[in-house]
């Protein structure tokens, strides 16, 4: 990774007063993107920060609309070496950022978060999902930030919201494109944590997802879930003992949200 150079004099103009001077920077940002093929972590994370408050600058439903699209699509516009580290500083930002935001400037950064994970699991479907490295490491970003299951500094706002939209997502880029889509791999990270999540409402809002109709559709499995457990006499006998020592209704619930 390219070592940290001085930031670019658009940077700041990012988040100017003025919609006019924000878009020019914009622009430049998309030629500058274009221009490097390495970034070093630090110099994304300052990056997204700009793009961040370019975002709280933004008011007007479909001014913010708009560059939230023009903001995702970038994920096209930068090398592809430094796509997966563009969307993990991006997620991470969000996450950082998540608590700050005040209930009269969420909506926009929802429609933000949405489009990212649209942008990203179409860039992985524009390559037929036959990049499996590229898969499994945009699979790594979501059970690393944004679906992570145990770490308390992402919040759960952030969580719920990814669950709520993935879905939509997924089924959006599947009509789009042709090849077949690796339905198993891009359910890992929700399967992941509505089995490890400590806090109950987290675990109750994944479990929901996964018993949408169009999981069952996607994986075949009729009334079955992708995450659902295995039944009582399909497993090993030392778990059956376990189960009953707890008796019915007395598994662990964990965390209340």
């Amino acid at each position: 990774m390219a070592a940290a150079s001085p930031a670019p004099s658009f940077m700041k103009q990012l988040a100017a007063n003025e919609k006019s001077v924000r878009d020019r920077a914009v622009d430049s940002l998309r030629i500058y993107l274009r221009s490097r093929k390495e970034f070093s972590e630090i110099e994304l994370l300052k990056l997204w920060k700009g793009l961040f408050y370019c975002m709280w600058m933004s008011d007007k439903p479909r001014n913010q609309q708009q560059l939230a699209r023009d903001l995702a699509d970038l994920v096209d516009v930068v090398p592809r070496e430094t796509v997966v580290p563009f969307l993990d500083a991006f997620w991470k930002t969000m996450a950082r950022e998540w608590n700050g935001i005040s209930s009269l400037r969420m909506d926009k950064y929802l429609y933000l978060v949405r489009q990212y994970l649209y942008v990203s699991i179409r860039y992985l479907a524009k390559a037929g999902w036959k990049d499996s490295d590229m898969i499994d490491r945009f699979m790594k970003i979501l059970t690393d930030t944004p679906l992570n299951a145990r770490e308390a500094r992402i919040p759960n706002g952030m969580r719920y919201h990814v669950l709520d939209v993935y879905l939509d997502e997924v089924e959006k880029v599947d009509n789009e494109y042709d090849a077949k889509t690796p339905f198993n791999r891009l359910l890992a990270p929700v399967v992941l944590i509505q089995k490890e999540s400590p806090t109950r409402t987290v675990r109750e809002r994944a479990k929901e997802q996964l018993d949408d109709e169009r999981v069952r559709t996607w994986l075949g499995q009729g009334e079955k879930h992708a995450g659902e457990v295995k039944k009582d006499e399909d497993k090993p006998q030392g778990e059956q003992k376990e189960d009953a020592c707890l008796g019915e209704g007395e598994d662990w619930g964990g965390f209340e949200d």
